[in-house]
């Protein structure tokens, strides 16, 4: 078995990180830009959130088709039960959250954009809804920092202290 991720999972893995980035950037610069390019940030929060959710369901098909390498040395238990924890929590936030985001817009009746495009009002608004979803929505968004920087440290653990390869192979090169 190779001890290495495939390209299109190391690519994949990057790009949904750059993706993350810029979808909690744009919401938190919603509020610091002037009120004409507000909408413009809320848009780009949207969008970059729907290829967040598009690129992890490619992410999911590429890990079903794809065996996972092994690490090596070989994890006790204990952290390996961990890894898939925190790894499939990570596929559900960024599963979820879109999916949130799109029912919160939805109920709001508020227009918005999906690249480009107007997106019709396929729901009766409802306010009470709105809120549930978007309390929801920003909870879990909050949750995802830590599981982020847990899996962030998780990977720097492995390389600098323990020394197995769990971060050489997601790294793009050689």
């Amino acid at each position: 078995m190779k001890n290495r991720y495939s390209l299109s999972q190391i690519t994949l893995h990057w790009l949904t990180l750059l993706m993350v980035i810029l979808t909690y950037a744009a919401m938190l610069l919603s509020d610091s830009v002037p009120d004409e390019d507000r909408t413009l940030m809320k848009n780009l929060h949207f969008n970059f959130g729907i290829s967040v959710w598009l690129l992890m369901l490619a992410r999911l098909w590429l890990r079903h088709k794809n065996m996972t390498p092994a690490i090596t040395p070989k994890l006790p238990d204990w952290q390996l039960l961990g890894a898939h924890v925190l790894h499939w929590g990570l596929y559900l936030i960024f599963l979820s959250l879109p999916i949130l985001g799109v029912l919160a817009q939805a109920y709001g009746g508020k227009t918005w954009f999906l690249l480009g495009w107007q997106v019709p009002q396929w729901v009766t608004p409802n306010d009470e809804a709105r809120a549930y979803l978007k309390q929801t929505h920003e909870l879990i968004a909050n949750v995802a920092y830590f599981v982020i920087g847990a899996h962030a440290l998780a990977a720097l653990y492995h390389h600098y202290i323990r020394r197995d390869d769990t971060l050489r192979r997601m790294m793009p090169g050689k």
